[in-house]
């Protein structure tokens, strides 16, 4: 009778306007069910409305300021200095790529055909295979995910010639930075190769549904977080080159000799990581010029990305079933010990030391310093947000849920969602 009563309410009552202070009824509020009286509700829902008219209204104010903050880096004098580097990446980046002839290719690492002969193709990919028998099923979803990154190439050199200054306007620019971003590319193009053509021989995956979310991620796109940015953009790859570099480092190790016996593929994931940590070393660099040259744009760029985390740019992924795959995906890694937030934690250290963001003084403004501030202070924040949630989960009891996964034939994998 509760919900008559409250239909049966003129208009003008429902709102508030002529509360009756006797007549208690039942509500849902934001889905819970609230006995008071009608005068006690006009107060609530008044009070709701203009606490979420308030957010509304914060929210707003907060993404124009950001706006603006950001916009602020494409100015001409900001874009200038990267103009004015050009020498400086001609002399101490582009040195970072290896000459064609003397970089690995894919053939080099997996059983060749034409090297090998009909017969002795055969016998090397039956010995991969035993050995690709033994990497258990979590394992190989992580390496899925991590394949899946690279393969997504297209859409991370597209993102890097959007960037203001630096970009390959033509597609063959002969600037210093146009020259780095191809060759960049090139290099990472051989990742996605050499990993997927393992997959294809280890004969452990379903490759037409790896290739579909392969498909589906380069289609959906990346936006990065300001665009157009170079400040913004080098502070994102600098810190995803080593996050990339660790997540192939860590999945060697757990394959190779002291973990599953798999020697093919920790060589194929210890190169990658390889190559992965020679490119770190060259977007580390740029952004370190960039401190170097303006601090206080440096040290706010990096706070503005760290405060909204810097996710892998596989976040899009999907295997065309579940909702939200890449929660899957995340909490996957970190059970394998592929990629954790452990990882993330000690990859921020290792940025502040590189940049020396503890020792940014001069030239800083207010907000420069509350940027430095919140950078140093960020990695202990995460290591107690990290020690809550294993308590919350350790008190909640919460277990595992198996789920099947394409990838690997619907086989199910065990994985314990936030």
């Amino acid at each position: 009778m509760a919900a008559t009563a409250t239909m049966g309410m003129p208009l003008a009552n429902r709102l508030g306007c002529k509360p009756n202070a006797t007549s208690p009824s039942t509500r849902t509020l934001f889905g819970i069910q609230v006995t008071m009286s009608s005068s006690r509700w006009s107060r609530a829902v008044g009070s709701s409305a203009v606490m979420a008219a308030a957010d509304v209204a914060v929210r707003r104010w907060e993404e124009k300021q950001q706006e603006e903050e950001w916009r602020s880096y494409l100015a001409p004098e900001k874009l200038e200095v990267l103009t004015q580097m050009e020498p400086w990446v001609e002399e101490h980046v582009l040195p970072l790529l290896k000459p064609v002839e003397a970089a690995w290719q894919p053939s080099d690492l997996l059983p060749d055909p034409a090297a090998l002969g009909a017969e002795g193709f055969h016998v090397a990919c039956l010995k991969l295979q035993e050995q690709a028998a033994a990497v258990p099923d979590l394992l190989l979803v992580c390496l899925v995910a991590n394949m899946v990154t690279e393969e997504a190439l297209p859409t991370y050199q597209s993102s890097l010639n959007r960037v203001e200054a630096v970009g390959d306007l033509t597609g063959a620019d002969g600037t210093a930075w146009a020259r780095w971003i191809r060759g960049w590319s090139a290099e990472e193009n051989r990742h996605g190769d050499v990993l997927n053509r393992y997959m294809y021989l280890s004969g452990r995956f379903d490759m037409r549904e790896v290739e579909r979310t392969v498909h589906r991620l380069i289609r959906s796109g990346m936006a990065v977080d300001p665009p157009c940015s170079p400040y913004h953009a080098f502070v994102y790859t600098a810190f995803q080159e080593r996050a990339t570099a660790v997540a192939h480092g860590n999945t060697a190790r757990l394959v190779g000799a002291r973990g599953h016996g798999d020697a093919v593929l920790a060589r194929v994931c210890g190169t990658v990581a390889a190559d992965e940590k020679r490119h770190e070393a060259a977007y580390t660099r740029i952004v370190s010029k960039l401190f170097e040259a303006d601090p206080d744009a440096g040290v706010r760029a990096l706070a503005y990305m760290l405060r909204r985390g810097i996710a892998m740019p596989t976040s899009p992924i999907s295997d065309g079933r579940h909702d939200d795959f890449y929660a899957c995906v995340v909490s996957l890694a970190e059970q394998a010990g592929t990629y954790t937030v452990s990882d993330y934690c000690s990859i921020v250290e290792h940025l502040i030391r590189e940049w020396r963001v503890e020792e940014l003084a001069g030239g800083l403004s207010g907000e420069g310093r509350r940027a430095r501030d919140y950078v140093c202070e960020l990695p202990q924040k995460i290591r107690r947000m990290k020690e809550k949630a294993h308590d919350r989960a350790a008190k909640a009891q919460k277990k595992s849920i198996s789920i099947p996964i394409n990838w690997i034939f619907d086989r199910h994998v065990s994985v314990m969602l936030p």
